[in-house]
């Protein structure tokens, strides 16, 4: 129900790309990035955390980690991330298929800088074997996220 409901939501953003739908799981960034051909870190991960009494999912490069101190300095507060079951509640989307697109209303959504190191990117698109190809621009057309720097490279 996750993809129809992206699928609908980027149709009305008036998106002309396809929500590719895979054989195989891409619930994780090694497997996506496996299935789809690509660089691990050109995989965009989205992060759900806990903030007040809502929610923000972060979008972040398939390799980057969160970073403490710049979380804390870009949102005020420490970084908790959610529950697989606070997660589905306060997104619609459960982990593995969690994306920037058809949101409830009241979530925040922010794209990490470690994105900018690719021009292409592969956010999910509601369910553990959905994805779709997009531009940074694109991204950040249809996710309306407000760009943040919370993120450090991993080795």
């Amino acid at each position: 129900m996750s993809v129809e409901k992206v699928q609908e939501f980027l149709r009305n953003k008036g998106f002309q790309g396809e929500v590719m739908t895979m054989p195989e799981s891409t619930a994780t960034v090694d497997l996506a990035a496996a299935a789809l051909g690509v660089e691990p870190d050109c995989i965009a991960k989205t992060l759900a955390f806990a903030q007040g009494d809502g929610c923000a999912v972060i979008v972040v490069s398939g390799r980057a980690r969160v970073d403490n101190k710049k979380y804390k300095a870009a949102f005020g507060t420490k970084a908790r991330m959610m529950s697989f079951e606070d997660t589905l509640a306060a997104t619609g989307h459960a982990v593995g298929g969690v994306c920037p697109f058809a949101l409830p209303q009241g979530v925040r959504v922010c794209l990490d800088a470690s994105l900018k190191d690719h021009d292409t990117v592969y956010p999910a698109a509601g369910a553990g074997n959905a994805c779709l190809r997009l531009t940074l621009a694109q991204l950040e057309q249809l996710s309306g996220g407000e760009w943040v720097d919370v993120c450090t490279k991993a080795l």
